[in-house]
Parts: structure tokens; C-alpha cells; sequence
């Protein structure tokens, strides 16, 4: 990582910290990943080599970052979605000073409604770190543009399990995926979809 790349890191996380400890409103809260997890997703996609990476949930941008690093060390690229305009806006500038601009596609709209149009089996790996309620509305969606062997990282799996359980019902009523929860950050459920 440039020492560029990693001060403007260090600024996201510093800001999104700062945001949220006297924010109070969602909507208006940065709620940005660990370090650790950032570190846990770059190993995952450089391990996988996933190269067509979907993020559902850009906020300021720090999560795209380490998604982005890691899919331009493979020669991938970072689709991330964005719903509420002000953070989009954010998370663009973000990716202008970052040097990954390139390697980053910035999509300001619904997800559920961008998922619909999505291709089948595009996405090799998939992290959400969205709206939990509307995760089991989208499964479906989810899962058509995940490719076989692709995988679904979903962030705050132990921090907000309840909003998750209808989700986790899902996935584990599906043959097709096999998941694991792993004890990083605020928990990520790593769910692979089978052959």
C-alpha cells in the first residue's frame, strides 16, 4: 500500500469515527468496517482472485478502498452502490484522491433495483454492508449474480445477528452455499456458492 493510500485510510477511519460518535441519525452515520476486516477482505479477494467484486453499501468509501486495492493488485475492479446521495458524494471524492479511481465504478442508486438488471453469475465476490432488513428481499437477486465458487461476505454478522437471522435462515436452508462466521470486526458471515 502507498503511504498515499494509507494516510487517506487512516483519515476515512479517523472521520467516520469521529461522525458517528456524536451522530445519532443512520442515515447520517458513516458506519465504516474495521481495520481488520479491510484486512480480511483484501486477503479474500486476493486469495480468490476476484476480480469482478460487488460492494452493496459504499458510505464514504474507506471499505471500497481495501476492496479496490485488492482487486487492482489481480487486475480486478469494484462495483460499489450507493443509495443516499450525500455519501456517494463523499465516496466519490474519496476515490479521486485515491490513485484506485480507475478501478472503481461508483453506481448511485436503488440495489435491489440495480440487482434486477445485474447478469447472472457476474459478481466473484460479493460484500454487503447495507440495509439489513432488505437482505433476505434481495437473496434471491444475491444469489443469481453470485458465480459458482463466488463469495458472499456480509459484515456486521455478529453485531446486528438478529437483523441477519432471516438471511442466515436462507443461506443455511440453501445446499448450494457453505458459510462460516468469522470472529473479525463487527463478525463477517463468509458464505461460498458451491461448484
Amino acid at each position: 500500500m502507498s503511504d498515499a493510500l494509507a494516510a487517506l485510510k487512516a483519515e476515512l477511519a479517523r472521520f467516520g469515527a469521529d461522525n458517528d460518535a456524536h451522530e445519532t441519525a443512520r442515515g447520517r452515520r458513516m458506519l465504516n468496517i474495521t481495520a481488520d476486516t479491510g484486512e480480511l477482505l483484501s486477503v479474500l479477494v486476493r486469495f480468490g482472485k476476484a476480480r469482478r467484486v460487488l460492494e452493496i453499501g459504499t458510505s464514504n468509501g474507506y471499505s471500497t478502498l481495501w476492496l479496490a486495492e485488492a482487486a487492482a493488485a489481480i487486475d480486478g475492479h469494484v462495483t460499489t452502490l450507493e443509495y443516499a446521495a450525500d455519501k456517494a458524494a463523499m465516496a466519490r471524492a474519496t476515490f479521486a484522491r485515491s490513485g484506485l479511481e480507475e478501478r472503481i465504478t461508483l453506481v448511485h442508486a436503488d440495489a435491489g433495483a440495480w440487482l434486477a438488471q445485474a447478469g447472472n453469475a457476474s459478481v466473484d465476490l460479493l460484500f454487503l454492508d447495507s440495509d439489513r432488513e432488505q437482505y433476505a428481499g434481495w437473496w434471491p437477486q444475491l444469489r443469481r449474480v453470485l458465480r459458482p465458487g463466488g463469495l458472499l461476505v456480509v459484515d456486521n454478522a455478529t453485531s446486528h445477528a438478529a437483523q441477519l437471522a432471516p438471511l442466515r435462515a436462507l443461506l443455511d436452508a440453501d445446499a448450494a452455499f457453505s458459510s462460516s462466521l468469522v470472529p473479525v470486526g463487527n463478525g463477517e458471515l463468509l458464505a461460498v456458492r458451491n461448484g
